[in-house]
């Protein structure tokens, strides 16, 4: 005997919903346009005709493809310094930042660990007070993390809100699992890393994504603690010194001041140059994002549950 299948009927959508549709996904189709072209212009110009580029013809669709400037920008010494120090500062910092939080998270959720709500008050306290620029540097001076490539690793090993995120994940976990270790004999290491550890993934992959976010983008502390050791300037750092070139050879150019043929010559390639740059920077986010989108949005949520 055949069985009919039931056909579900779908309840009109009234007129005052489809308007509300209508609008809420133009508004945000208009941002996310918005948001992305940005990236397609720098992505168009890198890959056009290097003269159209230079005067400006180049808006909405690219002319001329080529992935020359590409190959190019890798031939500067400097950029690959610049890109191994990123990259290495963004791998190394971005492990040791994410086992240092979810370990320094999972003593805070133990009972008998030392003056525990005062030791963790403390540490939250920073995220709102902190001394400045300038004691910042002091500190680090004397600490000899100064034209170190330490500098990048050690100060971002422990951050305040990955701790909180990961404490209040770790606090949702239920405490049966890690009692049936404890009768068991397991101990604070092997509860840590066998129980609570596994668990963790989706906060993890979170404060994953800040650190890495964070590393790579980051140029403050190359600005101000590599000054003597070009070689360990990150890619950010990099960007910036080729756009003050660019504009210091604009600047005269319009204050009237003459520029050999090679400085015209800089200035033309220097826009193009200064596009590629920005796009290497770009692409590796870009591309690590969206893997880790589900674990993002997983972790957020969970671990925003409890204060």
């Amino acid at each position: 005997m055949k069985t009919k299948a039931i056909r579900k009927h779908k309840e009109p959508i009234k007129a005052g919903d489809l308007i509300f549709n209508i609008i809420n996904y133009s508004v945000f189709g208009i941002f996310t346009l918005a948001c992305i072209f940005p990236f397609y212009y720098l992505f168009i110009n890198t890959i056009s005709n290097n003269d159209l580029v230079t005067a400006g013809q180049i808006s909405f669709l690219p002319k001329g493809i080529h992935f020359g400037n590409y190959v190019n920008i890798m031939k500067l010494g400097d950029l690959m310094k610049s890109l191994v120090t990123t990259v290495s500062r963004t791998v190394i910092g971005t492990v040791l930042m994410v086992f240092g939080s979810a370990l320094c998270g999972y003593l805070f959720t133990k009972q008998e660990m030392w003056h525990r709500k005062f030791i963790f008050r403390l540490v939250i306290i920073t995220m709102y007070l902190n001394a400045g620029l300038i004691p910042w540097y002091l500190n680090m001076s004397m600490l000899g993390l100064t034209n170190n490539f330490m500098a990048y690793i050690i100060p971002t090993i422990v951050a305040p809100y990955n701790l909180i995120l990961v404490k209040t994940y770790i606090e949702s976990i239920p405490p049966a699992l890690e009692e049936s270790a404890q009768l068991d004999g397991a101990t604070y290491w092997q509860r840590f890393t066998k129980v609570v550890l596994p668990l963790c993934k989706p906060i993890l992959a979170t404060i994953a994504i800040f650190g890495a976010v964070g590393h790579w983008n980051s140029f403050q502390d190359s600005l101000i603690l590599m000054q003597s050791r070009p070689d360990l300037f990150t890619l950010q750092h990099r960007l910036y010194i080729y756009l003050n070139q660019a504009s210091n050879l604009a600047s005269t150019m319009q204050s009237g001041g003459t520029l050999s043929q090679a400085d015209v010559a800089s200035l033309m390639s220097m826009k193009v140059v200064k596009y590629t740059v920005a796009m290497v920077t770009v692409i590796p986010i870009m591309t690590f994002y969206p893997f880790m989108q589900k674990h993002f949005e997983k972790g957020i949520m969970l671990g925003a549950v409890k204060g």
